[in-house]
């Protein structure tokens, strides 16, 4: 994928998996909704979460982002990245709002009194993640059918 096809893909798609470095070794691979921030994806989750105490460990992260059901249809990207966990709660709450923004069931941008709420609410036990691509690779199976490669 180009840059241009990379960043429409990051802002169709909804779920971006995150694998940080287990103490024990293995990899931790969990689902994050996510934002795109000025190219870089951000995300939320609770402060003392496993991958929290993972990215204390070790501040780097492999992201995948994946669609598609048919071999034909395949396409995603992988991104490795350092990660800095904003703890700020002012930071994690404008984010909070932000991603909520997203995925909210009302009208996109828009949020509830309710939603608003629980987002400010739980701010102060989350922390917001910003994933600085380091490198990816990207692949797009539908370029295969085409003859594109």
């Amino acid at each position: 994928m180009s840059a241009a096809e990379l960043a429409a893909f990051l802002e169709e798609q909804r779920t971006i998996i995150c694998a940080t470095n287990g103490r024990d070794g293995f990899a931790h691979l969990m689902p994050l909704w996510y934002v795109v921030r000025d190219a870089e994806p951000w995300a939320w989750t609770f402060a003392k979460s496993q991958k929290v105490r993972n990215l204390e460990r070790d501040p780097r992260a492999t992201l995948q982002v994946e669609a598609g059901l048919e071999y034909a249809e395949l396409r995603g990207a992988m991104l490795k990245c350092d990660v800095t966990v904003h703890r700020d709660t002012d930071v994690v709450a404008a984010f909070g709002l932000e991603l909520f923004e997203r995925y909210a069931p009302a009208a996109p941008g828009e949020l509830d009194d309710d939603t608003r709420a629980m987002v400010l609410a739980q701010a102060p036990k989350r922390v917001a993640l910003q994933f600085r691509t380091r490198s990816s690779a990207t692949w797009d199976h539908r370029k295969l059918a085409a003859g594109v490669y």
